[in-house]
C-alpha cells in the first residue's frame, strides 16, 4: 500500500507542476526590428549652401542629425547615421550604408535659406517590382511606393505642428540607389502668411520643434510597419 501512497503523491505534485506550467503567461512575441538612417547631407570640402548666420549647410544637417539621433535613442529606436563628424561621404557610400543597415526609414536631412518652413522630396523614380538585383542607380524604383507613404506621415506630423510643408519628387543619387523608405527633409526658414521670417535657422526653438515633429514621425511610423 506504501507504493501506491507515493505513487498518489507524485502524481499530484505532478499535476500541480504542470498546471503551474499553464498558469505562466507565454513569454513576449519578439519585437520586429526597426532601424532608422538619418543622412546628414554634404560634408567636409562639401559645404553645400551659406546660411543667413554664416553657417555652412553641413554643419546644420549634422547637428540636427545629431539632435534627432538622441530623441530617437530616447525612444527606443535604433539609429545608423552616414556621418558623425565633417567628414566627406559620397553618395555611394550614402546608400550603402542606408542599404547594408536595411534600415525601415531613411531621412536626407538638408537645409536652404530659399522657400519657407519644411519641404519633403520623394525620388521621381517610377515604382517597379522589387528584384533579387536591383540596379544600383535605380534601387528605390522597388520602394517608392514605401517613400511616398513615408513623406505622407512625414507631412501629417509636420503640418500637427503648426509648420507649412511642401511635397515634392526629385533625383538624388543617393536617394536613387536605396532600398527603404527615404524622404530628403529639406528645412527652411520658417515664414507667416506674409512671407515675414518669424524663424530662422539658427533659431533653436524651431530646431527642436522640427526634430520633434520628425522624430514623432518616425515613432508612429514603426507602428505602422510593425502592424500585419
Amino acid at each position: 500500500m506504501r507504493w501506491i501512497k507515493y505513487a498518489w503523491s507524485a502524481l499530484v505534485v505532478a499535476l500541480l507542476a504542470a498546471q503551474l506550467v499553464l498558469a505562466q503567461p507565454a513569454p513576449p512575441a519578439p519585437q520586429a526590428r526597426f532601424v532608422v538612417v538619418l543622412d546628414a547631407a554634404h560634408g567636409g570640402e562639401d559645404t553645400g549652401g551659406r546660411l543667413a548666420n554664416g553657417q555652412f549647410e553641413k554643419s546644420f544637417t549634422l547637428a540636427m542629425s545629431v539632435r534627432l539621433r538622441s530623441l530617437l535613442a530616447a525612444r527606443g529606436i535604433q539609429v545608423v547615421t552616414t556621418r558623425d563628424s565633417d567628414a566627406a561621404v559620397d553618395p555611394v557610400k550614402r546608400a550603402e550604408i542606408a542599404n547594408h543597415a536595411q534600415a525601415q526609414a531613411c531621412l536626407s536631412l538638408h537645409a536652404s535659406e530659399s522657400g519657407s518652413g519644411i519641404y519633403l522630396f520623394t525620388s521621381s523614380l517610377t515604382p517597379a517590382a522589387t528584384t533579387r538585383f536591383p540596379a544600383w542607380k535605380t534601387a528605390q524604383a522597388a520602394s517608392v511606393t514605401r517613400s511616398l507613404k513615408l513623406a505622407g506621415v512625414l507631412n501629417s506630423a509636420l503640418l500637427q505642428a503648426g509648420m507649412s510643408v511642401t511635397l515634392g519628387r526629385t533625383s538624388l543619387p543617393a536617394l536613387d540607389s536605396m532600398t527603404c523608405p527615404v524622404v530628403a527633409v529639406e528645412i527652411a526658414p520658417e515664414q507667416n502668411a506674409n512671407h515675414q521670417t518669424t524663424a530662422g535657422l539658427d533659431d533653436k526653438d524651431y530646431q527642436a520643434r522640427v526634430a520633434a515633429a520628425l522624430a514623432a514621425t518616425l515613432v508612429e511610423w514603426r507602428t505602422e510597419v510593425r502592424q500585419p
